[in-house]
């Protein structure tokens, strides 16, 4: 006997359908943008894939992805045409904010760190838009604030890093009030281990918190 389904009216077969189809989609997709992320790339083609990226529904998601992949340069790369994504096509990112949080605290790639923390000084930021500002009134930020502590004390982590990370924890303490004190305490202790560059960020950060 042979059994024929109608697609047309099954409801069941339909989820199923179109679930093995987006699962298929996806992986295509992911491997389309590895291969991208595995040559050089120049700030044109960074801008160019930004663009492109900001038209898909799914490839932000999956450059979030990529981001973490093992071959840092890959990552990188990933990371770099998020950043674009971000600061040129707000509105794409938008719906992938929450993601983006919740992954950047497990981000090891230094090089794609150095990127993730200049997305969530802009995220976190007075200047963000009242889009984003609603998400992060409205998400749970502490597992994030820890992480940016650790990036802050891990003597591994370069200034540049450390310097975004002091924009992020200050742009937070209208949410965590403890923040201040802890914030200031820690640039006490660090000021005379870092670099001039860092101390001069950490005077920036010092104003601000007035």
């Amino acid at each position: 006997m042979c059994l024929k389904f109608d697609l047309r009216n099954d409801f069941g077969l339909k989820i199923i359908f179109f679930a093995l189809v987006s699962t298929v989609f996806l992986k295509l997709l992911m491997q389309n943008l590895i291969e991208n992320f595995k040559i050089p790339l120049g700030k044109a083609d960074v801008v160019e894939l930004g663009r492109n990226c900001a038209d898909d529904a799914f490839a932000i998601h999956q450059i979030i992805d990529c981001s973490f992949h093992h071959d840092k340069q890959i990552g990188f790369r990933a990371a770099w045409v998020l950043e674009q994504v971000y600061f040129n096509h707000e509105a794409s990112f938008l719906p992938y904010v929450e993601t983006f949080l919740k992954r950047s605290s497990s981000q090891t790639n230094q090089s794609a760190l150095r990127i993730f923390v200049k997305i969530l000084a802009g995220i976190t930021s007075k200047n963000a838009s009242s889009e984003i500002k609603g998400v992060i009134l409205s998400y749970k930020t502490d597992d994030l604030v820890d992480a940016v502590f650790g990036w802050l004390i891990d003597g591994k982590i370069p200034v540049a890093i450390k310097s975004h990370c002091l924009n992020i924890l200050a742009n937070l303490i209208g949410k965590h009030q403890w923040i201040k004190e802890e914030l200031i305490q820690t640039m006490d202790f660090l000021v005379e281990k870092e670099s001039i560059a860092f101390f001069a960020k950490v005077k920036q950060i010092r104003k601000q918190l007035k």
